[in-house]
């Protein structure tokens, strides 16, 4: 019964809009100013007191922050607060248009995946600043999820934890290959992807020096990104059962 509930309460939030996923929105939107000027909106889940477990979430390419609305209140109800990120490098998804992206575009800005570095380093200063969480973990899609490593080296001695969903050497960072910031991180990381993307991240892994985890679908199974968490994709309970082992460190 209890089960049966549950869906019936899913299927209440979630709608279906000339072809596009909607779905009702739990937390409050912000924004705040990256280091080059540009106005960075974002989406903040919280849901408990401010000391509990942080986690920031970073899109995919060609998406929003509209990429996390179904996954950030699964991850509240693990005892999660979230805040889910437009980077500038990016467009829309769910229905959700990504503001960074338009504002960048404004100010004449790159938007190409390395530039959305600023972006990111813009919700890390506003989460440790501002939100002062107990624990701070950096989670990325697609091509933030390389750039994660990146942001993680950086902040090797603030960020207790690393996700990232389908990662690859997708460009290079000051000349550096992204597996030389995955070799920096001190903490433990969590990769996984879709069945046919390992070879894409296994040398990043290999890079990781401390604690590290992995989780793959069968080789023809499975979704890019985040996404693969998404209730539409039959094999979401799998990828999320690993998320949720990984996540128990941190609470």
């Amino acid at each position: 019964m209890r089960r049966i509930i549950l869906i019936i309460g899913f299927l209440v939030v979630v709608q279906f809009v000339n072809g596009q996923q909607k779905i009702a929105f739990e937390g409050k939107t912000i924004s705040f100013k990256s280091n080059d000027g540009v106005q960075v909106t974002a989406d903040l889940y919280m849901a408990h007191k401010s000391d509990a477990p942080f986690i920031i979430l970073f899109h995919q390419a060609r998406y929003s922050r509209g990429e996390y609305r179904e996954i950030a209140p699964k991850l509240n109800e693990l005892g999660f607060n979230c805040l889910a990120v437009d980077q500038r490098s990016g467009k829309e998804v769910n229905g959700i248009i990504n503001q960074t992206h338009l504002e960048a575009k404004k100010m004449n800005k790159a938007t190409e995946y390395v530039n959305a570095i600023p972006d990111m380093e813009a919700a890390f200063s506003y989460v440790k600043d501002k939100i002062k969480p107990g624990k701070i973990i950096i989670w990325g899609s697609s091509y933030s999820s390389a750039l994660v490593f990146y942001l993680g080296s950086v902040h090797s001695n603030d960020v207790e934890g690393i996700l990232s969903f389908s990662p690859g050497e997708y460009f290079k960072i000051d000349g550096k290959e992204i597996k030389s910031f995955a070799a920096k991180v001190n903490c433990p990381v969590f990769i996984t992807s879709s069945g046919k993307e390992h070879n894409q991240w296994k040398e990043i892994f290999d890079s990781v020096p401390g604690e590290k985890f992995s989780f793959l679908p069968a080789k023809e199974e499975g979704k890019h990104g985040s996404k693969a968490l998404w209730a539409n994709n039959s094999n979401n309970q799998k990828y999320w059962k690993a998320v949720q082992v990984f996540l128990l460190k941190f609470r």
